[in-house]
């Protein structure tokens, strides 16, 4: 059974390219994910303010895209941001620690 992932491309007022994710990330929809992430090129801000829930299927995805991406986030997912390193490779926004990672 595939969890519920909707992923919606769009782009910023600035032009950067958005994707917005909404529901769950996990082993079951990675491939989407992925899809999603591989059509777009150039820097990328991922929305995952409407993610519930990210496994380290979702992450090792992020993981491949961390030079070239800049993540919204809500404190849900810190401790799995946080912890696995991801913040410490791309920005990532609305982090209780202060907002943002070290970056590139």
């Amino acid at each position: 059974m595939t969890t519920e992932l909707t992923l919606t491309p769009g782009r910023r007022p600035d032009g950067t390219q958005l994707l917005t994710a909404v529901g769950e990330i996990d082993m079951s929809n990675i491939g989407s994910l992925t899809e999603a992430l591989d059509g777009l090129s150039g820097p990328l801000v991922l929305d995952l303010t409407e993610v519930e829930y990210l496994d380290s299927a979702g992450l090792n995805v992020l993981f491949a895209h961390a030079d070239r991406l800049e993540l919204i986030a809500t404190p849900i997912l810190e401790s799995v941001l946080t912890i696995s390193g991801l913040a410490d490779l791309a920005t990532v926004h609305g982090l209780r620690r202060g907002g943002s990672g070290t970056g590139r």
